[in-house]
Formats: structure tokens, C-alpha cells, sequence
């Protein structure tokens, strides 16, 4: 770890969720069978959906991005994860882990703009049915897609050039299951306040807005179903946004309580436990949790295992 005359740290040692070897065996046990699921789960929401052709409305689209989204967020951090814990070998070269954050940040930022345009689209089919077919169609849809894309990437790359230009020349030890921003810029020993105030201003903004998106987008929904006069009507029409609204609880609950706020307040315990939540099990539970309500969704998934019968 010392090259030429100046010490500088060329690879990390990720400390995991804990060090109590018998812990560790249930860790890898749960984690594997947590990413299996998601895995599974999620490609069986994408293969229904393109199998069955009257799921080939926006909302599913938009969904089944979403669900190539999860398997791809949690497959950055997981298995790495399950390497260490299996192997006992904590370290991380300094290249990989500034890849590893790189589309962990790209793809949980996605996530978001994912839900964000899940919101545009049941504020467009519930208030505004009659534009709905225009303003939801398939060219706008790619375009919302392929744009939570191309923002996510950019938005991650700020901040990994940013991170490269540090100097990490003390201790290696992060003390956490992936390299996350946070972790890395408290080891850094050389002037963190541009990725700090670019990761509070910039990343609080890629964050914020697409929640604010989907805030106004249900405030208007709220409105419109107040309206209807039956309390059946109602509820049938608010049901359709009751798995949205679940996963984007979830979702942004847990992550704004990590990363919206000061690198000062960073809890090396509680932002753990917290991000677990949102990188492996809101992305295991988003199948389920849009299953499990959903009648068309139920119907694709039971023909989906009778083809495979």
C-alpha cells in the first residue's frame, strides 16, 4: 500500500455489517437469498410483462424498466458483499471501488426518476384521460426512460471524477458493505468541500426533484378522486397508485435520511442499517409489492407459469 516515497492507499478494506464470524454465516445466507429473490422476482415481472401484450401500456413499461433497474442496483453491491463474507477477504482495489460507486449512485439515481415518471403517468391517466394517449405515448415514454438514463449517468460521474481527485493517504478501513460517497470522503486527507457542497447542492437537487415530481403529481390525483362522488369509485381509482406510493415510501424514506444532509451527522451504524433497506430490500419487495395488488399483473404471472409448465 506504499508506493514510491509517499503513502498512498491503493486499495480498501470494506468492513461489512459486522466482524462476529457466526453473524456473518446468517449475513451471507440472508443476503444470498434476499438477491435471489430479487433477482427472480424481478425478471419474472419483466418476462410477464413483455410476454402478455395488454401489459404493453406505459405504466408497465415504465415498470418493468424499473424492475431491470433493481436487479442492476442490487447486483453492484450484493455479490461483492457475498464475496467478502465468503472468502474473508475484506479488500477492494481503490479503481474497483470507485466503479462500484459509480453505478450504485447511477443506478439508485434512475430509481428515482423511474418513479417520478411512474407518478407522471397515473397523474396523466387520472386527471387528464383525454391527453393521456398523446402525451403518454410510446416515443415520449422512451424518451422519459432513456432521459432518467442519461441524467443518473452524468449525476454519478460528477461525482466519481470528483472522488478520483482526492487523496486517500491514512486509514483504508470503510466501514460499510460497499463504497458509498459518505464513507470515502470521511477517509479522504485531503479538502473534501467541493464534493461535499456538490453532493449537498447538485445531489440534493437530482434527488429532491423527482420526489417533488411526484409529490405535486399526487396532490393533484388527491384532488381529482376527492371528486368522484362513490366511495367505491374512489377507492378503485386510488388503488391504482397504492403500490406506487408503498415503494416510493420506501424508497425515499430511506435514502433522504442518508444523503440529505451534512457529512458532519454521518452515523456509521445507523446509515448501515438504513441502507439496507433501499439497496436490497425495498428492491426484493417491489415485485410483491406490485404483484400482489394487481389483478392484470396477477393474471400475466399465471399464465407466465403455465407456459413454463
Amino acid at each position: 500500500m506504499l508506493r514510491e516515497n509517499q503513502s498512498h492507499v491503493t486499495e480498501f478494506l470494506l468492513l461489512g455489517l459486522t466482524t462476529d464470524p457466526k453473524q456473518q454465516v446468517w449475513l451471507f445466507a440472508g443476503f444470498l437469498a434476499m438477491y435471489l429473490v430479487n433477482v427472480v422476482g424481478n425478471s419474472v415481472i419483466i418476462a410477464a410483462i413483455w410476454r402478455e401484450v395488454h401489459l404493453h401500456t406505459p405504466m408497465y413499461f415504465f415498470l418493468s424498466s424499473l424492475s431491470l433497474v433493481d436487479i442492476c442496483f442490487t447486483t453492484v453491491i450484493v455479490p461483492q458483499m457475498l464475496v467478502n463474507l465468503f472468502t474473508q477477504n475484506k479488500a477492494i482495489l481503490f479503481a474497483q471501488c470507485l466503479t462500484q460507486m459509480y453505478f450504485f449512485v447511477a443506478f439508485g439515481i434512475t430509481d428515482s426518476f423511474l418513479l417520478a415518471a411512474m407518478a407522471i403517468d397515473r397523474y396523466m391517466a387520472i386527471c387528464n384521460p383525454l391527453h393521456y394517449t398523446t402525451t403518454m405515448s410510446p416515443r415520449h415514454c422512451i424518451l422519459l426512460v432513456t432521459a432518467s438514463w442519461v441524467v443518473s449517468h452524468l449525476h454519478s460521474l460528477t461525482h466519481t471524477i470528483l472522488m478520483s481527485r482526492l487523496s486517500f493517504c491514512g486509514p483504508n478501513s470503510i466501514h460499510h458493505f460497499f463504497c458509498d460517497v459518505q464513507p470515502l470522503l470521511t477517509l479522504s486527507c485531503s479538502d473534501t468541500s467541493v464534493n461535499e457542497l456538490v453532493a449537498f447542492t447538485e445531489g440534493s437537487f437530482v434527488i429532491m426533484s423527482p420526489f417533488i415530481f411526484i409529490i405535486v403529481s399526487y396532490v393533484y390525483i388527491a384532488r381529482a378522486v376527492l371528486r368522484v362522488p362513490s366511495g367505491g369509485g374512489r377507492y378503485k381509482v386510488f388503488s391504482t397508485c397504492g403500490s406506487h406510493l408503498t415503494v416510493v415510501a420506501l424508497f425515499y424514506g430511506t435514502i433522504i435520511s442518508v444523503y440529505i444532509r451534512p457529512s458532519s451527522t454521518y452515523s456509521v451504524t445507523k446509515d448501515r442499517v438504513v441502507t439496507v433497506i433501499y439497496t436490497v430490500v425495498t428492491p426484493m419487495l417491489n415485485p410483491f409489492i406490485y404483484s400482489l395488488r394487481n389483478k392484470d399483473m396477477k393474471q400475466a404471472l399465471r399464465k407466465l407459469v403455465r407456459r413454463t409448465q
